[in-house]
């Protein structure tokens, strides 16, 4: 489950943290508020194809991170069939977009996992 999503300088959003608590989450909004541009970015952080053009003007890069509340998914088989480090409560992604075109995910790790996660 989505805890928290974290995006900075992506599209027209500046800052913007959002946590998602126990229960149903819904988020909603007037046409042209935002609500693709936030599933864009979590899209993003999930290994979507990147595009420099995402990039807030001015900004040198963007950067989104998501945390995951894992603990009632047992992924420890996948997470030691990669070698991955594991915590069975918690899983946090990050991406980094900058204006050069080029895309950092700041762990090898979590690269591996995006990609696995995305294909499945």
């Amino acid at each position: 489950m989505l805890k928290s999503l974290s995006i900075r300088n992506y599209v027209l959003i500046d800052e913007l943290d959002i946590r998602f608590e126990d229960g149903f989450s819904v988020v909603t909004g007037e046409t042209g508020a935002g609500k693709s541009i936030i599933l864009g970015a979590l899209s993003l952080v999930l290994g979507e194809r990147a595009d420099s053009r995402s990039i807030q003007k001015g900004s040198e890069k963007c950067v989104i991170e998501a945390t995951f509340d894992i603990s009632s998914y047992n992924l420890q088989t996948f997470f030691e069939e990669n070698d991955l480090e594991y915590d069975a409560t918690v899983c946090f992604f990050r991406r980094e977009l900058y204006n050069t075109g080029k895309s950092f995910l700041p762990y090898s790790a979590n690269a591996f996992i995006i990609t696995g996660l995305y294909s499945s």
